[in-house]
């Protein structure tokens, strides 16, 4: 399997277009590993990436992250309205709506592309958007609604850049189907909601991090630390743990770890730039 950096550039102006070409990724088609991978040092979101091969991801808050492309991309996922005192329209802002913690009814015009994770009620939504450096796609899974539930009313979203493949699970309610898993593919990176209630279970969560083997876990959608560390204690008898000090992570397809590990983000909203 192929590993890669994630890297993102500075990019704080509305609507940046890349003009890069996106590297394969291996999603669905898997390869051998590759050798050499070594971690790469944190950064400010608004620093230069230090290559063209790599993304940068920063944890936002709650279920929210930028990713951001050497090409100058900016993506933000379960998109609520609000990033920080820094001035930055993304360039695709993804949403669930489970909760309005993952949503927002009003996102700002001038973002050029809204992905919602739900259609009409059971319907679900697909989406596929090629934007030469990165592939957006989504594939949906069901969530509770009231007493019942809606089939088809989450998205967990792919981004395939750099040659990674970087999911986010979402607001996820059910261990995907073996369909659901195959559509997925291989996720390199993956942010998983570990608040073992509100979502799955932790047992659940568990059983869905070890089918989709990711050799990055970020843990989301935590409440507390004793519910982080609930998580942590679990999921360390199988996995390495990183507590990173800032709230970024940056890697590339030669930097992924050789053993699966959890990289623990401390969120923070973006700063304009004093």
């Amino acid at each position: 399997m192929f590993w890669c950096v994630l890297t993102a550039g500075l990019a704080v102006l509305a609507g940046a277009v890349s003009a890069q070409e996106r590297r394969a990724s291996h999603c669905i088609a898997l390869a051998e590993a590759a050798p050499g991978i070594e971690y790469l040092h944190q950064a400010s979101w608004q620093d230069p990436l230090p290559d063209s091969a790599s993304v940068r991801i920063h944890y936002i808050d709650h279920a929210s992250f930028l990713i951001q492309t050497a090409g100058g991309l900016n993506v933000v996922t379960d998109f609520t309205g609000f990033l920080g005192t820094a001035p930055l329209i993304p360039d695709v802002v993804t949403m669930n709506h489970a909760h309005g913690t993952h949503w927002t009814e009003f996102p700002d015009p001038a973002i050029p592309h809204v992905l919602r994770g739900w259609g009409a009620f059971g319907e679900g939504i697909d989406h596929h958007l090629d934007l030469d450096e990165m592939l957006i796609r989504n594939v949906s899974t069901d969530i509770r609604s009231g007493s019942g539930v809606e089939p088809n009313g989450n998205s967990i979203f792919v981004f395939e850049v750099a040659g990674l493949c970087i999911g986010h699970l979402g607001h996820l309610h059910h261990v995907p189907t073996p369909a659901q898993f195959a559509a997925l593919g291989r996720l390199d990176v993956v942010m998983a909601a570990v608040d073992g209630g509100t979502t799955l279970p932790l047992p659940d969560m568990l059983e869905v991090l070890g089918r989709l083997r990711s050799s990055v876990v970020i843990p989301m959608h935590w409440f507390g630390e004793v519910t982080l560390e609930r998580f942590l204690s679990r999921i360390g008898e199988s996995y390495a743990i990183e507590r990173v000090k800032g709230p970024e992570l940056v890697v590339s397809l030669r930097s992924l770890p050789d053993r699966p590990t959890v990289y623990v983000l401390r969120p923070a909203f973006l700063a304009a730039a004093p």
